[in-house]
């Protein structure tokens, strides 16, 4: 029905956000509820919501994923790391982009940081094995730098550590932050649970995968990346219990719908851990979601086809016409929207 060029739009360069606002609530908020629209300041969503209701946080914690180095040929290279395998005595393996000039060969090692060794392993589609020599969060901790979006320009800073972080982030895992979730200070989550709302976890550590470009016109062509993603019985407990009570299920940031909504593809939510590659375009039947907390997404990506298939197609072009007309602020450091399900705005 929908092809890559219906979610083409034109953004002018000024509204990537590139720096975070002074506090983390400072942001803006464009609520939108079918076609109309309400701008408001990011701490009156807490005036949107009720007791009852549930906010599901992603709780992961942004690796310091970014290292440069040099081959062993003296070649320089740059690695981001996208998941962490195995960290244990017997194994310490992570699943890597590699930048190079020429690709490095299985067997060779690579010196990071003029720190440390890694061996490379054998190439997994576009991303390489690599085998660290200790505690890989503590290495990526020690020497490694913020993996900033590629559309953010400055080089990472100490501010960047602290802000591209949410503050209840707590899995360490993730190459990019659930971005949503930073606009929320301990102050406003003490406001939510005041009011009687709900807060529940789930982690999904986001992967590099999510600025990879859809390359295909025919949508159906796409091939989604993988994300790991845990629900705990918590989390399920409390989505039920919302549920039976006709309130709100609040998914703050895509990560966290993904997760959900791939946890409820047989039936009620479950519990547990699993790899999800559910790839949400308009059409899509949500199961759990019924509110969506985001920021606002690139021309052309996965996560604009995700947010056109919650809240209506239309709804979200003339809801970014707006945001544009009214200079919001974009993408990981820039404001948010209040997004209302297609199958509760018409209850």
């Amino acid at each position: 029905m929908y092809s890559l060029s219906d979610f083409d739009f034109d953004l002018p360069k000024e509204l990537i956000a590139q720096i975070p606002l002074a506090e983390r609530t400072a942001s803006r908020l464009l609520h939108v509820q079918g076609s109309a629209l309400f701008d408001r300041h990011f701490t009156e969503l807490v005036h949107q919501l009720s007791s009852g209701d549930v906010l599901v946080f992603n709780n992961t914690r942004v690796l310091k994923a970014r290292l440069w180095g040099v081959k062993s040929t003296g070649g320089k290279v740059e690695v981001l790391v996208e998941r962490v395998l195995h960290n244990d005595a017997k194994e310490r393996c992570v699943l890597a982009q590699i930048r190079a000039s020429k690709s490095p060969v299985p067997g060779s090692t690579i010196r990071l940081a003029d720190a440390f060794e890694v061996g490379v392993g054998e190439r997994a589609g576009e991303f390489y094995m690599l085998n660290f020599p200790a505690d890989i969060f503590e290495l990526l901790e020690q020497y490694g730098s913020v993996p900033l979006p590629p559309y953010i320009e400055h080089t990472p800073n100490i501010l960047d550590e602290t802000r591209y972080q949410t503050v209840y982030s707590k899995v360490p895992g993730a190459v990019a932050a659930p971005t949503a979730g930073l606009h929320f200070d301990e102050y406003l989550l003490q406001q939510c649970r005041a009011k009687g709302v709900q807060l529940a976890y789930v982690t999904l550590h986001v992967g590099a995968g999510t600025f990879q470009p859809v390359r295909h016109e025919d949508l159906s062509l796409h091939v989604m990346h993988s994300e790991w993603y845990s629900i705990p019985e918590a989390t399920v407990r409390a989505v039920h219990t919302a549920q039976a009570l006709g309130k709100e299920i609040v998914a703050v940031g895509t990560t966290s719908l993904r997760a959900l909504e791939s946890a409820s593809q047989s039936g009620p939510i479950t519990g547990g851990a699993a790899n999800t590659q559910l790839f949400i375009t308009p059409g899509y039947d949500f199961k759990t979601v019924t509110r969506l907390v985001t920021n606002f997404h690139l021309p052309k990506s996965t996560l604009l086809m995700l947010v056109s298939a919650f809240a209506g197609f239309d709804e979200i072009r003339s809801a970014y016409q707006h945001a544009i007309l009214k200079k919001y602020r974009f993408f990981s450091y820039g404001d948010a929207m209040l997004l209302t399900s297609l199958k509760r705005q018409h209850v």
